[in-house]
């Protein structure tokens, strides 16, 4: 509404139609319940289709028409894809969804349905909350409660380091390596690829704190969407661990309703597919996206292919002997892999994207060395001081991730010895450190 007051419009029309369709569901049976939610599907989905999706349309079927000797060309429409629909649009759909499988009452209440869907802390970027989660917290009395908002102002406050401290810093280096990608050697690539994965990680992973911080500062309880997705052990824990409230939507509503992994192996493979095919498209209309989601299918399908071979490997070098040595292979497989894919999500073509994966096996001869922070410091407008700066924090960051998943130490240590100088460090590194510009949030484009 901020950009296009007519938009507001689309909001209205939306929440008010699975408002009434949702209460007809609950009082229907039979095929009338399957039409009904039929329509509000069909509406969310065309108007996110619409917004997202046309002019996408229109640029592949001109690439078909001319290629097909055709000159009519369809026109690109003047429109803008309104923050947060997509967020807005699952959020909505699982709702209806419930209604219709009979876990959830539809609710009564305008009011209530409509804060549901347009909770102000995870609007734009998730977590894409569940009603069954969410909805009842709205009828709950939240009184204040000292030791809960100090909790959600720490979150607040962790998100927001990530945010301006980390991954804002990190996308200097980034955003100035991906703009032309060719102009740069292997070393500096490579480090752009990988400071990538850290930067999506603390930019969204910030969001989501802030946006859990911002709702139990009022009372309300989010669902978590990361669990130390960088110390998974194979690709499907990082699905479990990585923006969990899309990946379990996808699983819930797509994966288990097609038949899930209790079906014969090639329909299980297709599963995946649809799956991961979907969730690309999702994030973004590029073909970049859809790519970026098959080869997550692929590292899944063929993970599961080679697992019996993987295991009679590892016993046959005895890596299974030294269970420290295995994990930590595994986990810097499992980032490795992830860190090719993000490619593909960060690129702005197709070539790009390949560039960058080639050099990450050739071209290391004309290229510094991947540790010569001086040397990639030359090509670049950061210094190796701000490299060291940005590894220092992904350090930190990995650390503190280590304590909490060893320990199940908290986020912010319980002993005042240690908590009021991680406040004063983290307030300092937000005040003096962070980057203060108009580097939004990743997932506000989704």
């Amino acid at each position: 509404m901020f950009f296009i007051p007519a938009y507001l419009l689309i909001l209205l029309f939306t929440i008010g139609l699975d408002f009434f369709l949702a209460q007809q569901i609950e009082k229907s049976q039979g095929k009338v319940r399957r039409w009904l939610l039929g329509i509000s599907l069909t509406s969310n989905i065309s108007i996110l289709a619409f917004f997202k999706y046309a002019n996408f349309i229109s640029e592949n079927l001109n690439v078909l028409l001319q290629s097909l000797g055709l000159n009519y060309l369809i026109p690109y429409l003047s429109i803008i894809l309104p923050i947060g629909l997509s967020f807005h649009t699952f959020q909505a759909m699982s709702y209806m969804i419930e209604v219709y499988w009979g876990k959830q009452k539809a609710e009564k209440h305008l009011g209530i349905y409509a804060l549901y869907v347009m909770f102000y802390p995870q609007l734009v970027a998730g977590p894409i909350e569940r009603p069954q989660n969410l909805l009842h917290q709205f009828r709950e009395k939240h009184v204040f409660d000292y030791v809960r908002v100090v909790e959600g102002l720490k979150l607040m406050a962790f998100g927001l380091f990530l945010k301006v401290v980390i991954a804002d810093h990190l996308a200097i280096f980034v955003n100035e390596v991906y703009r032309s990608p060719q102009n740069y050697p292997s070393a500096v690539v490579v480090w752009a690829a990988i400071f990538f994965s850290f930067q999506i990680y603390c930019d969204f992973y910030g969001y989501s704190t802030i946006a859990i911080g911002a709702a139990m500062v009022m009372g309300f309880r989010l669902m978590k969407n990361f669990d130390h997705p960088y110390a998974s052990v194979s690709i499907n824990e990082f699905w479990r661990r990585w923006h969990i409230s899309l990946s379990t939507w996808f699983k819930d509503y797509v994966y288990i309703p097609l038949g899930g992994s209790r079906v014969s192996i090639p329909r299980w493979y297709l599963h995946i597919l649809i799956v991961f095919g979907l969730s690309g498209i999702w994030h973004g209309a590029s073909w970049l996206f859809v790519i970026w989601g098959i080869l997550q299918a692929f590292y899944i399908i063929t993970g599961r292919l080679t697992e019996p071979v993987r295991q009679k490997f590892h016993q046959l070098i005895l890596l299974d002997r030294i269970p420290l040595l295995h994990k930590i292979l595994k986990i810097l497989t499992v980032f490795f892999l992830v860190t090719i894919a993000w490619v593909f999500f960060r690129a702005r073509t197709l070539q790009d994207a390949v560039y960058i994966i080639e050099h990450f096996f050739t071209g290391w001869s004309q290229s510094p060395g991947l540790l010569a922070l001086k040397a990639i410091g030359s090509y670049v407008s950061f210094n190796s001081t701000d490299i060291i700066f940005c590894l220092s924090y992904i350090c930190l960051l990995l650390l503190t991730e280590f304590v909490q998943r060893r320990f199940n130490h908290l986020m912010i240590p319980s002993t005042s010895y240690w908590r009021w100088p991680v406040y004063y460090i983290m307030v300092a590194g937000i005040l003096f450190w962070g980057v203060w510009g108009q580097q939004q949030f990743i997932y506000f484009q989704f």
